[in-house]
């Protein structure tokens, strides 16, 4: 699996095939958006929204919007940011890692999120965190398998939705 940084056109935009296979991506997982309520109809993400959404996230100075593909295949996404907004907060922070649902249960989520990890502990960073929204079991499970602990429970910053905050200490990798 190669991971490589969301590429901007000299304008900040993405690439109109590359925004094609992002939106193909998010509407691929129309459970976690119908539960997120990120957009406005889960049945129908356009590509317009996908390109606001990750421009959101990349107004931030301390995001990334990474790219995993496979083969040549957009298989996922993450976002990832550097430095929690809250000065208390030491960890960087797993904002969303989503798998193209065809691909599901084929190990694409576990190698996408230790290249996450490995990326961050090559930063010498020493832990990370994530939130799961309330109601996303699957997610709690997958996060939970992989070493990830819970350590608070909080509503998220953007919309206010109740949260599962995990954090996982990154030792050396085995």
């Amino acid at each position: 699996m190669l991971l490589t940084s969301l590429p901007l056109t000299p304008d900040h935009d993405i690439p109109a095939p590359l925004l094609t296979e992002l939106t193909a991506l998010y509407a691929a997982n129309h459970e976690f958006f119908a539960l997120s309520g990120d957009f406005p109809d889960a049945d129908d993400i356009r590509p317009e929204q996908v390109a606001t959404a990750l421009a959101e996230e990349l107004a931030h100075p301390d995001a990334e919007v990474l790219l995993a593909r496979s083969e040549g295949r957009l298989v996922g996404v993450a976002i990832t940011l550097a430095q929690h907004p809250d000065p208390a907060d030491p960890d960087p922070w797993i904002g969303l890692l989503m798998v193209d649902a065809d691909v599901h249960r084929q190990g694409y989520g576990r190698r996408l999120a230790a290249l996450v990890e490995d990326r961050f502990r090559t930063e010498g960073r020493t832990a990370v965190r994530l939130a799961v929204l309330d109601g996303n079991a699957r997610a709690l499970a997958f996060w939970t398998a992989l070493g990830y602990e819970v350590v608070d429970h909080r509503t998220d910053r953007q919309l206010g939705r109740p949260c599962t905050v995990l954090r996982k200490p990154l030792g050396e990798r085995a």
